[in-house]
């Protein structure tokens, strides 16, 4: 059978000229292709499998690490003398999130309460709940700096009342009894007498509200209507605005829960979310591009702004009354105890408060919070938020429990809540999200590749098969010169 090498080698030009269009075509449908079933996969719907499961219930360990200041002059400081204090810990929590009693609703919302349970991890701490520390007694010096507007005699009262109850301006406990919640006579007296003035009608703890508690009724976006939504805070509580704050952008409810944000992130993007913890919408700002165990990422991180005052930062002026920058008054969502929220060992802040307590050396690297981004899908990768509690402490007159103490924010613990992304879950999100459109790019450009050197090679060939019979005619007209050469001896023209 005759085959027509000419005409193969046009159809390997017209097959290499289409290999290499389907290339060109899939360079600019792949990413679009790649970014609808990102869409698809980070709505929230139940048909998700495995993004409706990592939003419903996280499955990567979560914990919470505790770091206690344990006070080790409390007598002096009756007296004047600045605070010294020690770092005892971490003692480390497992913290297991679960979302219940979740609606979805018409407008594409979708509401849930998630609740959180703490658990001792033996092994990863640096010691035992059974540890003895010495940290400020909330009831009492935060008691006295509430009450110090009060009637001096009603002052006096109180003050009698502290001492009935044998209770000082410093507790010695084990960690679980701060932690979680202790038996005391004062608490049983107020919440007999004075109901709604503690934080729990049980026992009295740091942690006692959080443990077996959620974080109250969220409703948020499914992103079902318009991507760029999903997640968003619709309403907190049924709430749209907070009232704890003293201008409406404090009170604003910004961004998302605080578990994962909206895809398509840039450099310029931010992640506004609001904290129920921290009573106000915080937002963490780009730093640098990153690297997780080979899933690329953006690292955003707390401005310095973030807890400044309203005079060094004015957007912050209605989070006031305001002290030195680096802390956040939560008295008035705190049934105005006079707790102050930071960063921990006063980073960020203003140095004065590094000045008025012994014992504190704080760096970004151990003190600094962090949320590492897929920017693709706004899950997070790695995340450590770290956060310190503070009380006013301060001399107030009629109740001697005070002494002379000078006035101070003294810190009391601070804690770190982390996790990131690993096993069988990391595996996928590896899969899907970093090897398919790796490849994907690579077949992108393989077969525009392959296309150009298709045609070239195609067209070399062709070029060849048209020379060729030109090539055959002029070595039959030479054989016959050469006849000719043999018998006159006389070449007619020369061969080649």
């Amino acid at each position: 059978m005759h085959v027509n090498k000419s005409k193969v080698a046009v159809g390997f030009i017209v097959a290499g000229v289409l290999t290499g269009l389907f290339g060109a075509v899939l360079l600019f449908v792949g990413p679009a292709v790649m970014n609808d079933q990102i869409t698809k996969n980070t709505v929230i719907d139940p048909n998700n499998d495995m993004s409706y499961t990592m939003w419903k219930d996280i499955p990567v360990p979560f914990y919470m690490s505790v770091y206690f200041f344990n006070v080790l002059n409390p007598k002096e400081i009756l007296t004047g003398e600045k605070p010294m204090v020690e770092q005892r810990g971490p003692y480390v929590y497992r913290k297991r999130c679960q979302k219940d009693n979740i609606t979805f609703h018409p407008n594409d919302t979708v509401s849930y309460r998630e609740y959180r349970q703490y658990y001792f991890e033996p092994s990863m701490s640096a010691g035992n709940e059974s540890d003895v520390v010495t940290i400020p007694n909330m009831l009492v010096l935060g008691a006295a700096v509430m009450m110090e507007t009060l009637p001096y005699a009603f002052r006096l009262m109180i003050s009698a009342t502290f001492k009935t109850f044998n209770e000082g301006p410093f507790l010695t406990k084990t960690v679980e009894e701060l932690m979680w919640g202790y038996d005391s006579k004062l608490v049983d007296f107020l919440n007999k007498y004075l109901p709604g003035m503690l934080p729990s009608s049980g026992k009295f703890g740091l942690f006692a509200e959080f443990n077996n508690s959620n974080t109250g009724l969220f409703t948020i976006f499914t992103g079902q209507d318009d991507i760029r939504k999903v997640h968003k805070v619709d309403s907190w509580n049924g709430l749209t605005e907070l009232s704890y704050w003293r201008t409406p952008q404090a009170n604003m409810i910004n961004g998302t829960a605080g578990q994962m944000w909206p895809p398509f992130m840039t450099k310029e993007s931010t992640l506004p979310f609001y904290s129920p913890d921290a009573c106000r919408s915080l937002e963490l700002v780009y730093q640098r591009p990153g690297e997780f165990k080979g899933v690329p990422l953006y690292r955003y991180v707390a401005p310095k702004t973030m807890f400044a005052n309203g005079i060094d930062y004015p957007p912050n002026e209605g989070f006031c009354p305001c002290r030195k920058s680096g802390l956040l008054n939560v008295s008035s969502c705190r049934h105005n105890s006079p707790v102050f929220i930071s960063h921990p060992h006063f980073f960020n802040a203003d140095l004065s408060l590094l000045d008025t307590v012994l014992g504190l050396n704080p760096n970004e690297d151990e003190h600094g919070l962090f949320i590492d981004i897929h920017p693709q899908t706004g899950v997070p990768l790695n995340v450590s938020i770290r956060l310190q509690l503070n009380l006013l402490m301060k001399r107030v007159s009629g109740i001697t429990e005070t002494g002379k103490i000078s006035e101070v924010v003294m810190p009391m613990i601070w804690f770190e809540e982390r996790g990131n992304i690993d096993g069988p879950v990391l595996t996928t999100f590896h899969t899907n999200l970093v090897v398919l459109p790796t490849v994907m790019e690579y077949m992108q450009y393989g077969f525009i590749a392959l296309g150009l050197v298709t045609v070239v090679i195609a067209v070399l060939v062709h070029r060849r098969l048209k020379v060729q019979p030109q090539k055959t005619a002029r070595q039959f007209v030479c054989l016959l010169s050469n006849c000719t050469q043999h018998v006159a001896q006389q070449p007619t023209f020369p061969c080649r």
